[in-house]
């Protein structure tokens, strides 16, 4: 092995010395970078939802949870919903955050209270949970990452409309 005190830098220091006067500084400033990244990182998770199952949806309906489908009324048509499931649809037609969705969201959904979200496939429940989280302050979200198609995939039960 080299021996760093004999190892010299261009200027004639030592290399030891100089990976220890440089590198010290830089070391603690990304010690610090790092704590607090992952300090605000702890704090997002916090106000983050939770992705998932449909094995997980039917232990959380077992509880009680609130379910909210967010589909289409044509997609409930097509597909059934889960048994006690409440319908309130989210997006329109257009991509659109249909206006009475808050209202009927908020009523059955206490703020407090955990909520499970289902749609499709769960695309539009993540950009919902993401929504009722951040924006809304709700604490406690469910977003079924597989939706309806899964549950349906799998011959879980479905109600029809």
């Amino acid at each position: 092995f080299l021996n760093p005190e004999l190892i010299e830098m261009p200027n004639n220091t030592h290399f030891y010395e100089n990976i220890m006067t440089l590198s010290l500084p830089r070391i603690f400033t990304s010690i610090v970078y790092l704590i607090v990244f992952f300090s605000f990182s702890a704090c997002a998770q916090n106000d983050e939802f939770t992705n998932i199952s449909n094995e997980e949806l039917e232990k959380l309906l077992d509880q009680g949870v609130t379910l909210v489908d967010i589909r289409l009324p044509e997609e409930w048509n097509q597909t059934g919903i889960i048994k006690g499931s409440h319908t309130i649809t989210l997006f329109d037609r257009n991509g659109r955050v249909a206006e009475d969705f808050l209202p009927k969201f908020s009523a059955i959904a206490p703020i407090d209270k955990p909520v499970a979200l289902i749609c499709r496939t769960g695309n539009r429940t993540r950009a919902a949970s993401e929504m009722l989280v951040k924006q809304l302050g709700y604490k406690d979200v469910y977003n079924v990452t597989k939706g309806i198609t899964d549950w349906v995939r799998n011959g879980k039960p479905v109600a029809r409309l």
